[in-house]
């Protein structure tokens, strides 16, 4: 097993018994709150979303800008955007997540979800490197890592790494 790997382990293990807290409940207000403040600064012409995986917080709400919604295939490992009307998805992905039918787009503000961070902006995955791939491919988009203040970490960062812009947890945002 990578050191990664455990550490995906250790964080996933840490964030379900944190969101159980007190800490943890009030959680997704808070983030929520900051996150409208920060897009309403941000204006993005297309906001990339996520739909949300256990213990990820829910975006899905959010109204005000044209949405994406990302679409990841295996073969080739690959990853676009997709315009999302708000409603139940309508597509599931290569890696089985909820995604959108709709036509290609290319957000300009794109939400990633962090299993884990680090203060120079560095995420940590569930390992496909999706993110990444796309990150590096669209160099001029504004990548805001939404995480919980509990995955905040160290590991080695690697050249296929990309710095997110902005971290944005419960307690605070990170500029890097």
């Amino acid at each position: 097993m990578t050191d990664r790997s455990l550490l995906r382990q250790q964080l996933k293990t840490t964030r379900q018994t944190w969101l159980q807290s007190p800490a943890g409940l009030a959680a997704p207000s808070s983030v929520l709150s900051a996150l409208k403040d920060l897009l309403a600064q941000l204006e993005p012409s297309c906001l990339g979303l996520t739909w949300p995986l256990p213990g990820e917080l829910d975006v899905s709400g959010l109204r005000g800008w044209p949405l994406a919604l990302p679409f990841a295939q295996r073969e080739p490992r690959a990853m676009h955007y997709r315009r999302w009307d708000g409603n139940a998805p309508s597509a599931v992905d290569g890696m089985g997540i909820s995604s959108s039918s709709g036509a290609a787009v290319e957000p300009d503000v794109v939400l990633v979800p962090c299993l884990g961070f680090t203060r120079e902006g560095y995420r940590l995955g569930y390992g496909g490197g999706f993110f990444d791939r796309w990150l590096a491919a669209h160099p001029g988009v504004t990548a805001v890592g939404l995480a919980w203040s509990v995955g905040e970490c160290q590991f080695a960062v690697e050249p296929h790494d990309q710095p997110l812009s902005i971290v944005l947890t419960e307690t605070e945002l990170i500029a890097p």
